[in-house]
């Protein structure tokens, strides 16, 4: 599933190739991922609109329309959204064409149809749970230390599924969970309310960098992620934990070991990871 630095590379993109563009037409061959309203509305409500910005919220795309509108897209397990200049062929597995005035087109694509894609109005956006109850964005200016901490206060439970709840951090999900923890030295299965002030910092720090040399490598293609142009992510070489299993750790030397936890694949060093 696209996590916070593959949504953040395709936003980027985006930005340069399809902010500004207005939908001449919408052309729905499979409705499926469309939430809350009908394909129909979906399809009469974008004609016209002109896309101002991209923006993101965790792993959420949001694109604000003008008249008043936001797309969004949450594109989990294999969603993608793949840009076209006129005339391209076609990609695979297209669900929807969004084809502008200029006729470029950005289509939707989804090889087993999870993810989801709404259409929702400026009220709707303040009160529909999908966006309202995201936690904080872990690469934005008020993302502090003291920031981390309280969201780690008064928790219980294992660290690895609390960092990919999206209530307390947007947009970590279960690769870069595991490889910020490896870098921190902290067992995925270490109690929140046991870490110590200095192992709270060492997530915190090893997060961030984390996610910002995947942003930088445009994010890891390890399933079915690819960018705005159908290319592959860079960051997977550089994945220090992540799809190891059996390697040799490359702080230690010890074997990558595998379990899972709260129903994940998860890898770990059982010597470096304490």
């Amino acid at each position: 599933m696209p996590e916070l630095p593959e949504v953040e590379t395709i936003r980027q993109d985006m930005i340069k190739k399809v902010k500004g563009k207005k939908i001449a037409k919408v052309e729905i061959r499979n409705g499926k991922n469309i939430r809350i309203i009908s394909p129909q509305e979906f399809e009469r409500r974008l004609k016209g609109k002109i896309i101002k910005d991209i923006k993101r919220r965790g792993k959420y795309l949001i694109l604000p329309l003008d008249p008043p509108d936001f797309l969004i897209f949450h594109l989990k397990l294999t969603g993608r959204l793949l840009f076209s200049p006129a005339g391209a062929k076609e990609p695979d597995y297209v669900r929807i064409v969004f084809t502008f005035t200029d006729n470029t087109r950005l289509f939707f694509a989804d090889i087993r149809g999870f993810a989801d894609i709404y259409l929702l109005t400026q009220n709707e956006m303040e009160t529909v749970p999908i966006i309202k109850n995201l936690g904080p964005e872990p690469l934005s200016p008020e993302f502090t230390l003291d920031k981390f901490k309280q969201r780690l206060k008064d928790k219980k439970g294992k660290i690895k599924p609390l960092l990919m709840n999206q209530s307390v951090i947007a947009g970590i999900g279960n690769i870069y969970s595991q490889e910020s923890l490896h870098r921190a030295g902290i067992h995925p299965e270490r109690n929140v309310s046991k870490l110590t002030d200095r192992e709270i910092e060492a997530i915190y720090r090893s997060l961030l960098e984390v996610l910002q040399e995947a942003i930088k490598y445009r994010g890891s293609s390890v399933d079915a992620y690819l960018d705005l142009d159908g290319k592959e992510g860079k960051y997977v070489p550089h994945l220090r934990v992540y799809g190891r299993e059996g390697k040799s750790c490359l702080r230690c030397g010890s074997p990558i070991k595998k379990k899972k936890i709260a129903g994940r694949g998860t890898y770990f060093c059982s010597k470096c990871q304490k």
